[in-house]
């Protein structure tokens, strides 16, 4: 029997996919949803949240994004060409997005700045302590776990769920009217550009893991891939609320001076 997978359906429907990535899916979507709905999204997209929140969340999620194409780098390196179809496919796609994801670096500091959030701050201040989860994590399931495993933690899983909560705050009036008029298309360029209107970045990393998985892939194979998935949800909710919780510390700090 042919256990190979190549995708006929359309790229963007679940159902597309083998059952068993449609069941994992299913399986991690409570960790989805406690990113793609907290509160931090909230408190940007009703132009209400504290500067000092927002300080916190561009200098701790900076690492994750300034070292994305490194972790696809490091993806990269375990492709050969030719190997196998899920090679192949791996290999043109993270060729092709490396330099794109640089690009996006140099838009998060753009809205770091338009956000209040100085540059030199951004790059040289020092983050809340457990906001590196995310980035440590990508570290070191692209750099010591399968191919497979890699992408769907990062470009499946972490793009997917960053897509969905930018679009949440790109489309949100008050957020865009708390920002300085001038410059605020600048400002707004990086959420533009992650808003998941048709995104198929995810997609298309779905459509690798699973070319690389096949039909049936054991059952060991598919609850690690799931554990990866839900490890990238996780890091990415226990640094948003250590944003949170540095703010409300120091708040407890100054009522007590």
């Amino acid at each position: 029997m042919n256990t190979d997978f190549e995708r006929t359906g359309a790229l963007t429907e679940l159902t597309s996919y083998p059952q068993w990535a449609q069941d994992m899916i299913a399986a991690c979507e409570p960790a989805r949803r406690s990113v793609r709905d907290h509160v931090m999204w909230d408190l940007m997209s009703e132009g209400r949240i504290d500067p000092r929140i927002m300080r916190n969340f561009m200098v701790g999620t900076w690492s994750l994004i300034e070292r994305f194409p490194s972790f696809m780098a490091q993806n990269l390196l375990k492709t050969q060409y030719g190997r196998s179809p899920g090679d192949n496919l791996a290999r043109r796609w993270l060729v092709r997005n490396i330099r794109v994801e640089q690009n996006h670096a140099e838009y998060w500091l753009d809205w770091a700045e338009g956000a209040g959030v100085a540059r030199k701050e951004v790059l040289d201040g020092r983050p809340p302590q457990g906001t590196q989860a995310a980035a440590e994590w990508c570290h070191e399931v692209c750099g010591r776990d399968t191919l497979a495993a890699g992408v769907a933690a990062t470009n499946y899983a972490i793009e997917g769920v960053t897509g969905e909560w930018s679009q949440k705050v790109f489309d949100s009036e008050a957020y865009a009217q708390s920002l300085p008029a001038a410059g605020r298309k600048a400002t707004l360029r990086w959420l533009q550009l992650h808003a998941a209107y048709d995104d198929t970045h995810p997609w298309e990393a779905l459509d690798i893991v699973c070319t690389l998985m096949g039909n049936r892939p054991a059952p060991e194979e598919v609850e690690h891939l799931r554990e990866c998935i839900v490890r990238s949800y996780a890091s990415l909710h226990y640094g948003l609320e250590r944003c949170l919780a540095y703010q409300y510390a120091t708040e407890v700090e100054e009522q007590a001076a």
